[in-house]
């Protein structure tokens, strides 16, 4: 008769530790501005690394700014972004115009860098149907506020520009929140089968409105969700803009090259509420945790790094602050010169085919709206 065998088939400890080995944070430049990685700092010029700076405080001023248009009612909807200014700008910026992108609802900052006009954006925050008339060289959908549903969209651009021979990417963003729902599986595995150049980012800021990332999924990164459908996955310091720059622009390379799509989590830290929508942060996070994150800040390490290299001063700074500021200013004022939207305009853009009582409804309110 066999004996018993003294040892178990599977380790499962060990299986969970294979699974984290290979999920380390990708970071170039720490939180105090040095080079951590000399080997692979990304080859931009000096013109280019001003740009992106210049791109991030862009970003930081926006978000200021709409804040207090909102505070004004000046705007409607917005979802703040301070603290993501290197993974979104930095994102972006390793994109071509004629990339496809498809962004959510804190995504509206890269948006306007990829070709929307900013008066749009606002247009977008009011509800305003202008705001999704895009110009015809604008490769982009307008912010999606479904959940994660972007990332089927964006499986099904990225595999319309295989088929089209183009050597294009399709790139997308949602947040931790978005990993939990079905649409992020489906959309990786369905561009992974096809092998569709698409580019999956996943903005980890630790809380999907106020739920930690801890309490929503079991792995230890969301990176290695990646494994699941079998494409790359990697985590990235996302206060870190070179970081994001390289691992974005490898990540694109790759998907051209014909291997498919590519999911990059970006460890960020958004420094306001989830949206200005009634949400409080200070019920849900502390000073303690705020305060270390904020010693993270992504313009600040930037600013050290170029300020060490001569390329960056308060005084240019406050020059291109002033000028921001200013061009949103024209931007509201645009916004707020658009016509207002009118019931009629309503209906008629609801029904492609109008049935005959909104037909009746449609007549009724131009009536009154013509007096």
């Amino acid at each position: 008769m066999a004996g018993k065998k003294s040892t178990k088939l599977l380790d499962f400890e060990a299986l969970l530790k294979d699974q984290d080995k290979d999920f380390k944070m990708v970071q170039i430049l720490n939180e105090k501005g040095e080079l951590v990685d000399a080997d692979h700092v990304p080859d931009l010029s000096d013109e280019q690394l001003v740009e992106l700076m210049s791109k991030m405080l862009w970003a930081r001023v926006l978000d200021q700014r709409s804040t207090a248009l909102n505070r004004q009612g000046r705007l409607g909807f917005y979802a703040p972004t301070a603290g993501h200014e290197a993974s979104q700008m930095a994102s972006v910026y390793a994109m071509d115009k004629a990339d496809f992108l498809l962004p959510r609802y804190r995504d509206v900052p890269e948006l306007i860098q990829h070709g929307l006009p900013l008066y749009k954006a606002f247009l977008w925050s009011r509800g305003h149907v202008e705001g999704n008339n895009y110009p015809e060289d604008l490769k982009a959908l307008p912010p999606q506020i479904i959940i994660g549903a972007q990332y089927v969209q964006a499986a099904g651009v990225a595999l319309g520009l295989k088929k089209n021979g183009s050597k294009n990417v399709a790139f997308a963003y949602t947040g931790d929140g978005g990993t939990s729902q079905g649409d992020f599986y489906e959309g990786m595995n369905f561009a992974g089968h096809f092998k569709a150049p698409a580019i999956f980012v996943v903005e980890n800021n630790e809380f999907a409105i106020s739920v930690p990332r801890s309490a929503q999924t079991a792995a230890k990164t969301l990176a290695q969700k990646a494994v699941a459908v079998g494409i790359p996955g990697v985590q990235v310091d996302g206060m870190d803009p070179l970081a994001v720059y390289e691992a974005m622009k490898e990540a694109r390379d790759w998907a051209v090259a014909g291997n498919g799509p590519v999911l990059i989590e970006t460890m960020t830290y958004r420094y306001g509420p989830h949206t200005l929508s009634g949400d409080d942060p200070k019920r849900y996070r502390s000073e303690e945790l705020d305060e270390m994150w904020h010693q993270r800040d992504p313009l600040n390490r930037f600013r050290i790094y170029l300020e060490g290299k001569n390329l960056w001063s308060d005084e240019q700074e406050e020059k291109l602050t002033a000028q921001y500021k200013d061009e949103i200013k024209a931007a509201i004022d645009q916004a707020d010169n658009v016509a207002k939207q009118k019931v009629s305009q309503f209906l008629e853009n609801t029904y492609e085919v109008q049935p005959q009582n909104i037909k009746e409804q449609i007549e009724t309110y131009r009536q009154k709206e013509s007096n």
